[in-house]
């Protein structure tokens, strides 16, 4: 039998948690230390350089580009994932697809309610309050792949909905508090085009005659793809919406004339797509945040509440939040889990790198000063939870591997 050539070794490796994660970690390391060096310049300018078409209104710098467009490609496949959960996997059982929902919500809330506290007195910052509620999905399941060897698997999943949960939240915070206007024929355009799409999926005379036809599915997939996300931007929503919804509406199931559901072979196809080439690059261009003294940054209320909420708020909101809704309703934890893991979890919950700097630069626009010690706000406290989180289920996972 012939062996795997080294680029279908590499390609199989990238369906990792692990080796994505490695690579995502890795670019943002890159980044960091690229925008804090004297080649700072050269590192803005890249990620600044535009180019798209103006006409559609995707004339957008690169950094725009990585994080509404290639992670479209990630959310994808989390929306795809998490269709997988609700169907045939951990979260057909409602009593425990509640727990991480209600946990995002609070995770959402009390971060929120932080932030305001400390800035009440300060009118030009307390607009920030969004900034904390936000979990960066694609850090915190990195760091969750390369830690967390051994942990259930049911343990990501609650960290997969919880996220998408709080970034559905976020995106909508975005739409109705930090966006000054929304397109409603582009975002009437995207909506049709996803009803196209899960008709597609689900109309089986329609997918019976794509399926018969000798056109690639790609072929009609990938255009209609394009125009809901271009058309999603378009309207002024955060285009990533897209991705998820794409994913939550793909069919689960095999046909009797299909080897497999088109779900997985999607996800085994655009797995490698996003893990090398679409995480990391966003990484790269996203995470590269100058950082000029702790002073100046513990000295700002932006800041320090933006700290006090991703660290103590998701940590707080997230698992007191699991632990009140298990005494109040019939909802209740996996076996397989303990609090320890939730309490891992709503740490990792803390890394807030994307949404939250994008939600930053909405904020802050009129205030470079406040708008540079925020974002660093944002890099200390998403350092500080990884860490926490990392060093929590690190031991965790240690003790489960070792456990008979």
């Amino acid at each position: 039998m012939t062996s795997p050539s080294p680029v279908r070794r590499a390609i199989d490796a990238l369906r990792s948690d692990t080796v994505g994660g490695l690579l995502l970690i890795a670019a943002a390391a890159i980044a960091l230390a690229w925008a804090n060096s004297p080649a700072a310049p050269a590192y803005e300018a890249l990620r600044s350089l535009e180019f798209g078409p103006e006409s559609l209104h995707l004339h957008l710098p690169l950094q725009a580009w990585a994080a509404d467009g290639l992670l479209a490609v990630f959310f994808f496949i989390v929306g795809n994932e998490l269709k997988q959960e609700f169907v045939h996997g951990e979260l057909r059982d409602p009593r425990r697809a509640m727990l991480p929902i209600a946990a995002a919500v609070c995770g959402m809330l009390l971060p929120a309610a932080i932030y305001a506290a400390v800035n009440w007195n300060s009118p030009a910052t307390l607009g920030g309050w969004g900034i904390p509620m936000a979990t960066d999905i694609a850090f915190a399941l990195a760091v969750l792949a390369v830690v967390g060897r051994g942990l259930p698997p049911a343990l990501r999943t609650f960290l997969l909905t919880l996220a998408v949960v709080d970034d559905l939240g976020a995106v909508l915070v975005i739409a109705v508090f930090y966006t000054d206007a929304i397109a409603p024929a582009p975002l009437a355009g995207a909506l049709a085009g996803l009803a196209l799409f899960g008709f597609l999926q689900r109309g089986r005379g329609a997918a019976a005659a794509l399926n018969a036809s000798r056109v690639p599915n790609w072929v009609v997939y990938l255009p209609l793809a394009a125009a809901v996300w271009t058309l999603m931007h378009a309207g002024g929503v955060h285009a990533t919406i897209a991705g998820v919804a794409m994913g939550l509406l793909m069919r689960t199931g095999a046909s009797a004339t299909e080897t497999a559901s088109p779900s997985h072979r999607v996800e085994h196809l655009l797995r490698p797509v996003s893990a090398g080439i679409a995480l990391p690059v966003f990484a790269f261009l996203s995470a590269g945040v100058a950082f000029d003294g702790i002073g100046p940054v513990l000295g700002d209320p932006a800041a320090v509440g933006i700290m006090a909420g991703l660290v103590a708020g998701k940590l707080a909101g997230i698992l007191g939040g699991s632990w009140i809704t298990t005494k109040v309703t019939s909802a209740h934890l996996n076996p397989a889990l303990r609090w320890i893991d939730i309490a891992g979890v709503s740490l990792l919950a803390g890394i807030g790198f994307t949404v939250s700097l994008l939600i930053t630069e909405l904020s802050f626009t009129g205030s470079p000063q406040t708008l540079e010690h925020a974002k660093a706000g944002v890099l200390l406290a998403s350092l500080t939870a990884g860490l926490l989180a990392a060093a929590v289920l690190g031991l965790r996972a240690r003790q489960a591997r070792h456990t008979p």
